[in-house]
């Protein structure tokens, strides 16, 4: 194949069988969704900061056809809060799910899926962009595990900008960064591809972009639009291709010692792309370029730090005596990470991530 200085190279993508609407306003045709894909009885998912506000019009939206509501939804998916939600759910006698709120109540949805084989409508109010993905990860007796599984990929994303508007800024902030995650590590992915990689450098740019304008004036639509956009786009890459090192940590970190989400990516992020770089600098320019910056290592950091977004371990709950109790548990399985190169084998611990003073003091 030929391609001037940077040829294409023969790979592999796989398109995901997914349903999107991106707007303002899109919440009002969540009904038409439904009985387009031949549904009658919508049972509804949330959590209860939504309880009273986006949930309550959805049902509204629904009528007739909402014929359950669970507020449930927390943090890392517990395979016990999906068992009684799931009993609710048998109850109704629903044929599908509709899900509103952020990472914790699509990962509510797709472990329900997984388990009722039940169709999803889902709209996201933060900018985890799980929604995006065939990706479910359930904690179970402290322990978080993930699959990939297109049972757990929802038919429909029905995307209304208007939902963003409430998440505070110092939220959508963190929310945004973890979003950034998935299509940094799609970047250097071992199954990366063209496609993907040119989502992620969209991606990246629309949320490096939009974020700031958020933090200082939330009410923005356009930036608004432009991050929940953003958004989707690192969702997909996260959905397309495999992740590595960053999101393995991030994950038995936040089921380990039940640390917020969207903060533990955005303490692990710089640390890990500083990491990754020497292996994968190819990549990691590429973020750099869709950030505007000669160098992406500081700037996810400096990004969080101005605006008052978490930058150690510490700061988000968990502390050195947390990491030493944990590694006296001999029961516990070793960790599995994916890494880009075999170069980064050579000589360098991950684990000097979690123990290093750096991450864990880090002013």
């Amino acid at each position: 194949m030929s391609g001037g200085d940077n040829p294409i190279q023969a790979f592999q993508y796989t398109a995901l069988p997914a349903r999107v609407l991106f707007g303002f306003g899109t919440i009002s045709k969540v009904r038409n969704e439904l009985i387009s894909l031949g549904c009658k009885k919508a049972f509804v998912l949330s959590d209860p900061h939504h309880a009273t506000g986006a949930a309550a019009r959805l049902m509204q939206v629904l009528g007739e056809l909402g014929v359950g509501l669970s507020m449930d939804a927390v943090m890392h998916t517990p395979a016990d809060v999906t068992e009684r939600v799931a009993e609710k759910i048998a109850a109704s006698d629903a044929d599908c799910l509709v899900a509103l709120g952020g990472g914790s109540t699509m990962g509510l949805a797709k472990a329900l899926a997984l388990r009722t084989d039940l169709p999803q409508i889902v709209l996201p109010t933060t900018y985890a962009g799980s929604e995006a993905t065939p990706i479910l990860g359930e904690t179970r007796d402290g322990r978080k595990t993930t699959i990939r599984s297109l049972k757990v990929l929802p038919e429909v994303i029905v995307y209304d900008v208007e939902l963003t508007y409430g998440l505070p800024p110092a939220i959508s902030l963190v929310s945004g960064i973890n979003a950034i995650a998935h299509a940094v590590e799609s970047l250097y992915a071992q199954d990366a591809n063209p496609v993907t990689s040119s989502l992620a450098e969209q991606g990246i740019a629309a949320l490096g972009r939009s974020l700031p304008v958020i933090s200082s004036d939330p009410a923005d639509r356009n930036a608004r639009a432009d991050a929940l956009f953003g958004a989707w786009v690192c969702g997909a890459c996260l959905g397309a291709v495999g992740m590595s090192l960053h999101h393995k940590l991030c994950h038995v970190l936040g089921g380990s010692f039940g640390l917020p989400h969207a903060e533990t990516h955005t303490v692990i992020l710089p640390h890990a792309v500083a990491y990754n770089e020497p292996a994968a600098p190819a990549a990691i320019g590429r973020v750099a370029r869709a950030l505007g910056v000669g160098s992406c290592r500081p700037s996810p950091l400096r990004s969080a730090a101005t605006n008052g977004a978490p930058t150690s371990l510490r700061e988000i709950g968990m502390s050195q005596s947390n990491w030493t109790k944990r590694r006296r548990r001999r029961s516990d399985p070793p960790i599995g990470i994916r890494v880009p190169s075999s170069a980064m084998r050579s000589g360098r611990s991950w684990k000097t991530l979690i123990t290093g003073t750096a991450l864990l003091e880090r002013t």
